[in-house]
């Protein structure tokens, strides 16, 4: 059980308290509830950008990591398709450095050429290094687009194409960090050894003085129902051909999202799995086959992903893996295969609260969700599910006309 005690201060930035006087550390973390989806389809890349950008210094703090450094801190960030988040970890002792750190950068980031140039420089070289210079690395780039016709989700976050970062203006930056980066659009959650008036007074000192900014309406188009079945190929210069198959899944608050989970783990967790079992063990026909969900917030990405075994026919790859879907779909799953994959789910969630930062990251997320509690209870949502559920949901995902499958030859 997480407990935790939550306000808000005047300008909507809202504040989650988790006391742990168990550790001398402290942890102050900040979502911003902005991603790669809420970019310009024409200046993508940009939430990706500012993370780096956040860490070029502010107004009042030219060097980020000095100050941190010195009080035994450390700090680090990352984007997704629907959030950034900005996380420190020090001694408690330290932590109104923290305070101090944050609160400046939101109120005032630094924007200067220089920093701009240095930055975009970094990430164009990450766009190259690692999705255009690597075997496979192109695949989300090519993927998204066919899996998303409506959605902004088409894209990654590292942006659609490296020309929009390399165009990125100092202005657009700014017009971004205005709409963005303010505290009606962020959730901080502070942990660890630290009581709950301090933090208030610490917030109230800190935080409260920033201007709330403009909320930030999000009205996203919505992807239509797949009513037909995508089929790419692409070659390149990769070790082994590769089969990638897509299934749009409910979102991360709806319903079926639960179920859907529990099915990748059916598929593809550990080396019991079926997918494991039968496509690699049993009947070897890849070197590597593996099931998994992107957990984005609107309509996701159910992903199966195979290296297949050279001289094996691509055709029969695809229809194997089909047989294992069906199978789902035909008949109930064992009711010891569910408890493992449930049993296995409760421990990572339960392991995964014993570390102090993720237990300020999923309060962060759940509250953003509606309701951090949900750190308590969403785990009553896997546990009651039962094998026709899973079949159920199975029926709903696993359509021909829905599926989106990129064949990926070797030269």
């Amino acid at each position: 059980m997480v407990k935790f005690e939550k306000f808000t201060l005047e300008n909507g930035l809202r504040v989650l308290v988790h006391e742990d006087h168990t550790t001398p550390m402290a942890v102050l973390n900040i979502l911003y509830d902005v991603g790669a989806r809420d970019e310009n389809p024409d200046k993508t890349g940009f939430a990706h950008l500012f993370e780096h950008l956040m860490f070029g210094g502010s107004v009042n703090i030219p060097s980020y990591d000095e100050p941190l450094q010195r009080v035994g801190g450390e700090n680090n960030a990352f984007t997704s398709n629907d959030i950034t988040n900005y996380y420190i970890t020090l001694p408690a002792v330290n932590l109104e450095t923290a305070f101090w750190l944050e609160s400046d950068r939101m109120l005032s980031l630094a924007f200067s050429e220089k920093s701009l140039e240095v930055q975009r420089n970094v990430v164009c070289e990450e766009f190259k290094q690692r999705y255009l210079n690597q075997p496979y690395g192109d695949v989300w780039l090519k993927l998204r687009p066919l899996v998303y016709k409506k959605h902004p989700y088409q894209w990654a976050t590292i942006g659609k194409e490296l020309s929009h970062i390399e165009n990125a203006k100092i202005e657009d930056v700014k017009a971004f960090f205005k709409k963005h980066y303010n505290p009606q659009n962020a959730i901080m959650v502070v942990g660890g050894a630290v009581n709950l008036a301090d933090v208030k007074k610490l917030s109230e000192k800190w935080f409260a003085p920033i201007p709330a900014g403009q909320k930030y309406e999000r009205d996203l188009p919505q992807e239509p129902i797949q009513t037909e079945e995508v089929i790419e190929t692409i070659e390149a210069d990769v070790p082994s051909n590769a089969i990638y198959k897509v299934f749009k899944m409910p979102g991360r608050m709806e319903a079926g999202y639960a179920e859907t989970d529990l099915i990748s783990d059916i598929l593809s967790q550990g080396k019991s799995s079926r997918l494991y079992q039968n496509l690699v063990q049993q009947n070897p026909i890849f070197s590597q086959i593996n099931a998994y969900n992107y957990g984005s917030m609107d309509t996701g990405m159910f992903v199966i992903e195979g290296k297949l075994l050279p001289d094996t026919d691509m055709a029969y790859a695809d229809e194997c893996i089909w047989k294992e879907l069906d199978f789902l779909k035909e008949e109930l799953v064992f009711e010891d295969e569910l408890t493992k994959v449930k049993n296995k789910y409760e421990s990572t969630k339960e392991f995964g609260e014993m570390s102090l930062l993720d237990k300020a990251m999923n309060l962060a997320f759940y509250e953003l969700f509606g309701d951090a509690n949900l750190i308590n209870t969403d785990i009553e949502n896997y546990l009651k599910i039962d094998a026709a559920d899973i079949q159920k949901q199975a029926n709903s995902l696993f359509k021909k006309e829905a599926a989106t499958t990129l064949y990926y030859l070797a030269k």
